[in-house]
């Protein structure tokens, strides 16, 4: 795989310095040389690679790959260490963008003075992401400042998380005075990749809505995927010694679930329609609550306002799911005026600057993302990522989905046509770069079969091109055959991919993937999203241009009877949550 030889050639130590023939001269002159000359450099050896890919075929050109990403890769290594050395300058590293006022802080969304050596991503990210379409709110972020200093108080090892933990151990009641001040929600990992990063996002805005500190129980299969993405701190749950067993094995309706500790009594609320309060029944609550918001959704009570009276005194709330359920906290009133005060630009934003917030791949799998990137997508004027997903309930044939891509690529006018051959098309319908330029095509699919046909066309035909050359690079960074959430590895280089998409300028996604949702959301991208093939067939609409970059909820509560006293505005519900382009009985964000 080709990840796999990029992460086998390095790129980081034994590659040569390149070599200037001519005379010694002073540093000063030697180093301006080195900048005037490193452009065509690049260019050349990014021509040498694209020669090979198109030439030589997949397989027969892996010594030819690996000589040319070697010396790409020592230009890219010698800019990236004068870019630190300069850096007051305004240069950036590799080159990646010549904007000199690149903002590695977003806009105040991360806070600065963390070691940037332990954690490049945090810093580096922002030199690769082509949009920037929202900047957080200054009410956003005296939210997080305020929660990272109550995240450092009440992170494991500090006394008042000892304390927490001594306390659930007891089995005490939870409205005691000493543990008002740190109460926790703990995700706990369920299903693939994607899934898990949009339901920890949805888990820590609940956490930042209701003064939580958030905590995630991550299994050897995600230890080393992400940084820490809080100062000083931790947000990983010890869990050698915490009281509760078996964490990963709870299941979807255990007996300390919010369903079914009301069900028996355990948790008691009274509500009174006089004054719309809801109050919980004096009766000693449990130290810790289950809350079940996977697919099975068994505790749908927790979307309603008079139940979030309740779990504000449970300490302890442990979050088992699979979905993005951030569209089902907007219509719970009590939250309902601080997500507008938090996100006032948009409300599609919530998922594009909490996962921007959160989410920083670990060095070993940035390393992976700048190494592939430097070497193939880098240098091209445009860059178009496709994800594809094959569902067991919507499957099709290969050369279906194939024409699926080609057609909605059609219909919205993304990938370049070409000049002959039997899928060329009108030229009004033509995709094209003015005066030229360069496509690279970004291929993340389990399979090769789309990046061979992708690849195959744009070898046996030219690139449709008004006014100057052009070339279309096509690349896929690994084919794994098979989804193994349980493999560090294979997770790393899923975070990669993922990481990979985000930088680009348009975006092919699978409907009903949260793959493809991460990447859309941290890209910053309303993302052209690939219709699913109901009854296996390829749909008459192949593609839909998704109307907000907000994920979609698979499993909104349904059948869930709240009091009305806790209602909100139906017209103002019907502006901000719609149905999903992609699942008719799921619910989005949007404006």
């Amino acid at each position: 795989m080709e990840m796999e030889k990029m992460i086998a050639s390095g790129g980081d130590g034994g590659v040569p310095e390149l070599e200037d023939p001519v005379v010694a001269r002073p540093a000063a002159e030697e180093e301006k040389e080195s900048r005037r000359r490193r452009p065509l450099l690049v260019a050349v050896l990014a021509a040498l690679l694209l020669l090979a890919f198109f030439v030589l075929g997949r397989e027969s050109t892996s010594t030819v790959w690996e000589m040319a990403s070697a010396k790409l890769l020592a230009v890219v290594n010698n800019d990236a260490a004068a870019a630190t050395h300069h850096h007051d300058d305004g240069e950036l590293a590799g080159n990646v963008t010549n904007r000199n006022d690149v903002d590695e802080l977003l806009g105040g969304l991360l806070t600065a003075g963390m070691d940037r050596r332990s954690c490049r991503s945090r810093y580096e990210s922002s030199w690769y992401y082509k949009h920037f379409p929202y900047k957080p709110s200054t009410h956003l972020l005296g939210k997080l400042r305020a929660y990272e200093a109550r995240h450092r108080r009440c992170a494991p090892g500090t006394p008042l998380y000892a304390m927490a933990v001594d306390h659930l151990k007891s089995g005490g009641g939870a409205d005691e005075a000493a543990m008002e001040e740190c109460r926790y929600i703990v995700w706990l990992p369920f299903d693939g990749l994607g899934n898990r990063m949009l339901s920890m996002a949805s888990g820590f805005l609940y956490a930042l809505l209701t003064d939580r500190v958030f905590l995630v129980a991550l299994p050897p299969d995600s230890d080393e995927l992400f940084c820490e993405p809080f100062p000083d701190t931790t947000w990983r749950l010890p869990l050698e010694d915490f009281p509760i067993a078996n964490l990963f094995n709870l299941g979807p309706n255990p007996d300390v679930s919010l369903t079914a500790l009301l069900n028996s009594k355990k948790i008691v609320v009274d509500v009174d329609d006089t004054d719309d309060q809801a109050a919980v029944a004096a009766t000693p609550l449990p130290a810790y609550v289950y809350l079940s918001l996977g697919w099975e959704m068994t505790d749908v009570a927790f979307f309603c306002g008079e139940h979030q009276a309740a779990l504000e005194k449970v300490s302890w709330l442990l979050l088992y799911s699979d979905l993005y359920f951030v569209p089902s906290l907007y219509p719970i009133a009590k939250f309902q005026d601080e997500l507008r005060l938090l996100f006032p630009a948009a409300m599609e934003s919530i998922s594009h600057l909490l996962l921007r917030y959160l989410f920083h791949p670990s060095n070993t799998v940035w390393g992976m993302v700048t190494r592939y990137y430097h070497s193939y997508l880098a240098h091209a004027d445009r860059r178009i990522g496709i994800q594809i997903r094959m569902f067991n309930f919507g499957a099709i044939p290969v050369d279906d989905m194939y024409n699926q891509i080609l057609a909605c690529s059609r219909q919205e006018h993304i990938l370049l046509e070409t000049d002959g051959g039997s899928d060329a098309v009108d030229d009004t319908a033509t995709a094209t770069i003015s005066g030229g330029g360069s496509d690279t095509i970004l291929v993340v699919s389990l399979y090769a079969d789309y990046y061979e046909r992708l690849r195959s066309r744009y070898y046996e035909h030219a690139a449709a091109k008004r006014g100057g050359d052009t070339w279309v690079g096509v690349f896929q960074p690994t084919h794994e055959e098979r989804q193994a959430t349980e493999s560090l590895a294979h997770n790393q280089k899923a975070l990669a991919e993922v990481y990979l998409l985000s930088f680009s300028d348009e975006l092919i996604t699978t409907g009903r993937s949260t793959f493809g949702y991460v990447s859309s959301s941290l890209a910053g991208v309303r993302p052209t999203i690939l219709l699913t093939a109901l009854g296996h067939k390829v749909p008459e609409t192949p593609c839909q241009r998704a109307v907000s970059m907000d994920p979609c909820n698979h499993k909104p509560p349904r059948g869930v009877v709240c009091w009305r006293g806790m209602a909100v505005d139906r017209d103002d519900l019907a502006r901000h949550v719609r149905v999903c382009e992609d699942y008719d009985i799921g619910v989005k964000l949007f404006d």
